[in-house]
């Protein structure tokens, strides 16, 4: 019990930081600072000084304005791949549990065609056909991120669908629709927001994937994973360049997965 009072607030607060220093670099960030492509040549790879807080690249660009416009990129396709992907999911699923049947059958097995690729290498292949482009990078990764929550809707009301509440519900007449409105979805919600935490960092992490294959952001907009792949050609003589977005993705991983796993724990009720 010590031991979890000692770490608790630490283990709160160190995500919560994280999390609202990104949100504010997306928010206000880009206001704030300066060109994020003014070239200096006479500053081609210099490191951090007083010039600048984290450096040049290798076009005399300064690496923290461009940091701070990859973090309103990847903040913009996080919240909207996964927001898309929560509705769409758990519509489909929370209706595949509940009605059963056939439309049930069909369903999984659409579900389970989608679950049979690898999920970045589905994204890849989507990227690549529908071209490069952050549109296009949030519609691939709304195609692979759905199936997730409507697996866990699915399972949920499958789980619910026999309480007496909405036994209650069915016997008073109350439409489907709003069975699965007002009785069932309510219920699923703590669930669906962690795999929704979880679901942030996947994003974060396969957006900067793709732009590091190309396939995402294009210059001379500043991404996390182009900035990346820039710098892999300067790692000796520079490398700042890849330190610098390498450290700020690890970091909103980190915070966002440590966020979920503090909301598992405590919207857990065996707990």
């Amino acid at each position: 019990m010590t031991e979890q009072r000692f770490f608790g607030k630490p283990l709160v607060a160190l995500p919560a930081a994280i999390l609202a220093a990104w949100a504010l670099c997306a928010a206000v960030g880009p206001s704030l600072v300066g060109d994020p492509n003014h070239i200096e040549l006479q500053r081609i790879l210099t490191g951090p000084g007083a010039a600048g807080w984290l450096g040049f690249d290798d076009l005399g660009r300064p690496v923290w304005e461009r940091l701070v416009v990859g973090a309103r990129i990847s903040f913009l396709v996080a919240a909207l791949v996964v927001s898309i992907s929560v509705l769409i999911g758990t519509l489909i699923g929370a209706v595949s549990g509940y009605l059963g049947g056939w439309i049930d059958e069909v369903l999984v097995r659409i579900i389970d065609i989608f679950l049979a690729f690898p999920g970045i290498l589905l994204a890849i292949a989507l990227a690549g056909v529908l071209g490069p482009g952050i549109n296009n990078v949030i519609i691939a990764l709304v195609v692979v991120g759905w199936v997730g929550f409507a697996r866990l809707a699915r399972a949920q009301v499958l789980s619910l669908r026999h309480r007496e509440h909405v036994q209650a519900a069915i016997a008073l007449g109350v439409r489907r629709g709003r069975i699965v409105l007002r009785h069932l979805l309510p219920l699923i919600v703590a669930p669906l927001i962690v795999e929704g935490t979880f679901a942030v960092a996947g994003a974060v992490i396969a957006e900067a994937g793709l732009s590091f294959l190309g396939l995402g952001v294009q210059p001379p907009t500043a991404s996390w994973g182009s900035m990346i792949r820039d710098g892999t050609r300067y790692m000796l003589m520079a490398p700042h360049l890849v330190l610098a977005p390498g450290v700020a993705l690890m970091l909103v991983v980190l915070g966002v997965n440590m966020l979920g796993d503090r909301l598992r724990d405590r919207l857990d009720v065996r707990g």
